[in-house]
């Protein structure tokens, strides 16, 4: 039902996306989308960049007087630090940085420049994604669904699952420089950061995105690519720097027996219900009215101010990788992009499920906003 596009360069002059399928009438908050930009852009450990780069939406098609209009929805994000990268002369890239596409992009498109690879490959994409979402966030919480996220570690220091159903929680979160709702833990992931900037190293980490409020039936079992945690681990999993997905308590799941993690179903007033959510809202590939639980492993930032060891593909020659500018830990930022590709990919499974080309046609078949 909804699709996207996005195109541009890390330093080129803008960004631009294409969302296709958002139904007509509705009202948009812009302000709220680029909070999620700032949300993005913000968290401790990032680069410099992050305070020449404002990032603002300018819809070019598909909104009318912040409607959506039922037609594709066009988007700018203008790179401000463009101007100063037409200042800078920009070498030929050729001793490629391990961990990043420089090397596996080069030998695929058989370019001479990695320059080009990391222009498109960078993480700075997620800009674009992180608008789109925030556009598939506005579709679910006009339907009552909330889609929320939040760090749970950075390198070895971790911190307790906050309920983000719980507006307090939530507040915690937005406030911490870290995404923790623990105050004492994020104190500890900052100083893991200090310290791994004074080592000249990265760090990764894990982050979890929560839905809450979405419907029982959303996803199908009936054919592989219909079943909603794999749409939604290939979303999350297409995130720069994510190399692990999970649905709920997935990998700890797994050392245990299944008596300790089925979820137990019993009678009530409204019906069966689970007496617990260790299936993370998923069984079988469709909701079940439980709150969706999405985890991702967020490898450590490739570009390290410690040089490692590569080679000179023009010469064959060992070489030291050259630094870029980058992040130390970009974990709180990569929760925000997670969110995003959650809302759109459950922004998709809810169209599927109640279609309608418009807002009021969605409400009268679903019914106003619990």
């Amino acid at each position: 039902m909804l699709r996207f596009l996005t195109a541009g360069e890390s330093h080129g002059p803008e960004l631009l996306g294409i969302l296709e399928g958002m139904p007509a009438g509705l009202e948009l908050d812009v302000e709220r989308i680029n909070d999620d930009l700032r949300r993005r852009q913000g968290g401790y450990g990032r680069s410099g960049r992050q305070r020449i780069e404002h990032d603002e939406v300018v819809f070019l098609g598909g909104v009318e007087r912040e409607r959506t209009t039922g037609a594709p929805i066009a988007i700018r994000v203008e790179n401000r630090d463009y101007p100063n990268q037409l200042k800078r002369e920009k070498p030929v890239l050729t001793v490629p940085r391990p961990g990043h596409a420089d090397l596996a992009g080069a030998q695929k498109y058989r370019l001479d420049d990695m320059r080009t690879v990391l222009e498109r490959a960078s993480a700075r994409e997620t800009a674009m994604r992180v608008a789109i979402g925030a556009i598939a966030k506005q579709l679910l919480w006009r339907f009552g669904i909330g889609v929320w996220s939040q760090v749970l570690a950075i390198g070895e220091v971790t911190a307790e699952p906050a309920d983000l159903s719980d507006p307090e929680a939530r507040r915690h979160v937005e406030e911490s420089p870290v995404r923790v709702a623990d105050a004492a833990a994020g104190e500890r992931m900052v100083a893991a950061i200090d310290e791994a900037r004074r080592a000249r190293d990265t760090l990764g980490g894990i982050v979890e995105v929560t839905v809450a409020g979405a419907p029982v039936g959303l996803g199908s079992y009936v054919q592989w690519d219909r079943k909603l945690d794999g749409r939604l681990a290939q979303a999350v999993m297409s995130i720069q720097a994510i190399k692990g997905v999970e649905i709920g308590s997935a990998f700890a799941n797994a050392l245990a027996p299944g008596t300790r993690v089925h979820d137990a179903i019993v009678p009530s007033d409204f019906g069966p219900v689970r007496t617990s959510n260790r299936a993370g809202g998923l069984e079988g590939g469709v909701t079940t009215g439980g709150q969706v639980v999405v985890r991702a492993a967020m490898k450590p930032i490739s570009t390290t101010l410690t040089p490692m060891q590569s080679v000179d593909v023009r010469t064959g020659n060992p070489a030291r990788a050259t630094y870029q500018r980058s992040d130390i830990c970009a974990v709180p930022a990569a929760s925000v992009v997670a969110e995003a590709m959650v809302a759109l990919v459950m922004a998709d499974a809810f169209l599927e499920k109640v279609g309608g080309d418009s807002i009021s046609e969605i409400a009268e078949r679903y019914g106003a906003p619990r």
